[in-house]
């Protein structure tokens, strides 16, 4: 649920954009909203899991992810539907981290793979099943739809929860969580964005993106001092990057986030505003990619206990930069098939087969009661380079469209939007973006080379008391 809520927005994003007058760079923030607070609050969710309980923390983050579901649905203004994604990013930030925390505290071994591969599959399948759920709720209801589906959802998981999760819980005297670093970095990487977002309108060398940056890199310096100097339990404990494996595998999943994360996005786009589709038919041109996801994390968990993480890792970011290659070659009368469906494909299975080794690769090293904190961490990676990787790429996007046609992109509810130059130029726009996202991920192969000789599961760990539930 909580990795769907961004994909199952994503296909209606065209029409939440015209109906609550979001600007074409302003769009984004339906998605980065969320992403934003989810990727800031995670390592304080992961910590939380680690000291409150596992069900406590998870049934926490439910109530407040459902209730901002349903704020969000209810909205009537761009601010108003935004600070509600904010929100239910952090709601989703305390609920991520207790789901793999239960899983890593529960089983060990090769069950733990077969668990981390269940795990992985879910979470990916979820982000391109998204938008299938989210194109025949648009079509069939409204866009509102894509928030409220989350209120009968988190309702029966809470039920089942309290019926079926053990509590777990670590006695410690002192139960510190740094509130201020989850704060500063939460604000550093927003001002970051919003610098970026705001670099096509007002340009790089502007003063206004200049001292906007300027606050992000203070911030992110505060955040840094915080977590050094000033707090007993850091958000982000520095023993953790002294391990080349949990170093290289965080490093590689923020690469891999900062890529894969804008593709629903520029490929929803130019579904539905170039090539005409309504969000039924976008939401089915993305099913194929949901199997290829299930597919390559199952084979990856099935298979790294036998050949080990780098070989995995290598294999995936080789095929997903040549997919987005393919994809940057998109035009305005592209087929379906050759264009988005087997490119994507290859980009989605490429994706399935990083999430298991990265995961069990950032686990390896650390201890049952640090699980949370050690998951929180990889998520966070994912989440701050899909954001940072959004707002990057949307940037170049529109500035290359905005260079191919010599001014301003029209709104998309402008006549001027569909003629055939602005169309095209779009377009290029979107193949800038994806040649990009080329790069990045060809970084991340040789990121991989961390990962040489990494263990592809953990250890069997000592038995871990379970407390009766409450």
């Amino acid at each position: 649920m909580v990795v769907l809520d961004v994909s199952v927005v994503n296909v209606a994003l065209p029409t939440i954009g015209r109906e609550l007058h979001y600007s074409p760079t302003g769009l984004q923030w339906v998605v980065n909203a969320y992403v934003l607070t989810f990727a800031g609050f995670l390592l304080l969710g992961g910590r939380a899991a680690d000291l409150f309980g596992q069900r406590r923390v998870f049934l926490l983050g439910l109530a407040i992810f459902t209730g901002a579901s349903l704020a969000g649905g209810l909205a009537t203004s761009s601010g108003w539907l935004t600070a509600a994604r904010a929100v239910q990013g952090f709601g989703g930030a305390i609920l991520s981290p207790a789901t793999l925390t239960i899983i890593v505290t529960t089983f060990a071994g090769t069950k733990r793979a077969k668990a981390i591969g269940m795990w992985s599959a879910v979470a990916g399948a979820g982000g391109a099943t998204g938008a299938l759920l989210g194109g025949i709720l648009v079509q069939e209801l409204s866009w509102r739809w894509v928030l409220f589906i989350n209120v009968p959802i988190g309702a029966v998981l809470a039920a089942l929860a309290l019926a079926v999760l053990p509590e777990f819980r670590r006695d410690e005297a002192r139960r510190s969580l740094d509130v201020l670093g989850a704060v500063l970095v939460t604000a550093g990487l927003s001002t970051a964005v919003y610098g970026i977002v705001n670099a096509t309108s007002y340009g790089w060398g502007s003063t206004r993106t200049v001292v906007t940056l300027v606050i992000a890199g203070v911030l992110l310096l505060a955040f840094w001092v915080v977590e050094t100097r000033f707090v007993d339990v850091p958000l982000v404990p520095m023993r953790f990057f002294r391990s080349r494996t949990a170093s290289g595998a965080n490093l590689v999943m923020m690469l891999v986030g900062g890529a894969f994360f804008s593709m629903w996005y520029f490929l929803t786009l130019f579904m539905q505003d170039v090539l005409g589709y309504d969000a039924l038919k976008t939401g089915l041109a993305f099913l194929p990619q949901s199997a290829a996801i299930i597919i390559g994390a199952q084979l990856s968990s099935r298979t790294m206990s036998r050949i080990g993480v780098w070989p995995i890792v290598v294999a995936g970011t080789t095929l997903a930069t040549v997919g987005f290659i393919f994809l940057s070659q998109l035009t305005v009368d592209a087929t379906y098939v050759t264009a988005i469906m087997l490119p994507g494909c290859a980009v989605a299975f490429a994706l399935g087969l990083l999430f298991s080794p990265l995961a069990a690769a950032a686990t390896s090293t650390v201890a049952p009661a640090d699980a949370g904190l050690a998951s929180g961490i990889l998520s966070t990676s994912r989440q701050v380079g899909g954001s940072l990787g959004l707002a990057i790429l949307a940037t170049v996007a529109t500035s290359h469209a905005m260079d191919v046609l010599g001014h301003s992109l029209p709104p998309v509810t402008s006549p001027e939007y569909h003629t055939p130059a602005t169309l095209a130029a779009t377009t290029a726009g979107f193949n800038a973006a994806f040649r990009w996202s080329a790069g990045i991920t060809f970084v991340a192969l040789f990121a991989a080379l961390l990962l040489r000789g990494a263990v592809a599961v953990r250890q069997p760990s000592p038995k871990v008391e379970v407390a009766p539930a409450d």
